[in-house]
């Protein structure tokens, strides 16, 4: 199973939320950069960023940030936030991000996530499933688009779709542990790989999240609070592709 520590980006600075709230943003690292380069030290093969600014205003201006880690950090960077028309796309892609995430788009725009497929291939490409009580959230989580959120990923998978971030809202943030219940129903009705977001706090997550055959796991907000050892996480979690 990979691991993808996470930088989320706002106002070009590191920070962390709680459930997607914007009231809880706080600051917890200095350089995008830096902090990418001790997850490479700890043996981490990918970094998942955000831009939160582009998810939220479709404003690009982290994106100078963005740039150095995917330029110099040797990770492989899997990007999402923001991404919500051909040019976001070709942009995204032309800059040499390893994976893009299509979120909200992918629920107004289905046409869009086609496009990025045909442009880029599966393995470039990944859909962002946000989920809320059982319905995908979009505009940064704000929204509620009325759509089961396992519905939507057999939807998905059906237009050539091959990977999926599922955020479980309600454990972003929150060092409660994944939402194995959605995972283990989504493995049920896709074939997609999955990679678990939200929630994933100590080693024990990760060896469960191994076990059930999960593809990847976004550590967050535990890298952060010291309550686990990314590490020791990547050595339970295998080799990182």
């Amino acid at each position: 199973m990979i691991l993808l520590p996470a930088i989320d980006m706002k106002d070009g600075c590191c920070v962390r939320l709680k459930k997607g709230d914007f009231a809880t943003v706080h600051q917890v690292a200095n350089s995008a950069l830096e902090t990418a380069k001790r997850f490479a030290d700890a043996g981490a093969s990918w970094v998942h960023m955000v831009d939160l600014d582009g998810a939220r205003d479709g404003i690009r201006q982290n994106f100078p940030f963005i740039y150095e880690v995917i330029q110099d950090s040797g990770l492989q960077v899997e990007l999402g936030g923001g991404i919500k028309n051909e040019l976001d796309v070709i942009t995204v892609g032309g800059a040499g991000v390893s994976r893009m995430v299509i979120g909200s788009a992918a629920v107004s725009r289905p046409d869009l996530v086609a496009y990025a497929l045909e442009q880029y291939g599966a393995d470039r490409v990944s859909v962002g499933i946000d989920c809320l009580n059982g319905s995908v959230r979009t505009s940064g989580w704000e929204q509620d688009s009325g759509l089961d959120c396992l519905e939507f990923a057999a939807h998905m998978e059906q237009i050539g779709v091959r990977t999926i971030i599922f955020t479980d809202i309600a454990a972003d943030g929150m060092l409660s542990g994944p939402s194995y219940r959605q995972l283990d129903a989504l493995q049920k009705v896709v074939s997609c790989k999955l990679v678990a977001s939200g929630g994933v706090t100590t080693l024990d997550d990760v060896k469960r999240l191994r076990d059930m055959g999960i593809y990847g796991a976004i550590i967050g907000k535990a890298y952060y609070a010291g309550t686990l050892d990314l590490a020791q996480a990547v050595r339970e979690a295998g080799p990182q592709e």
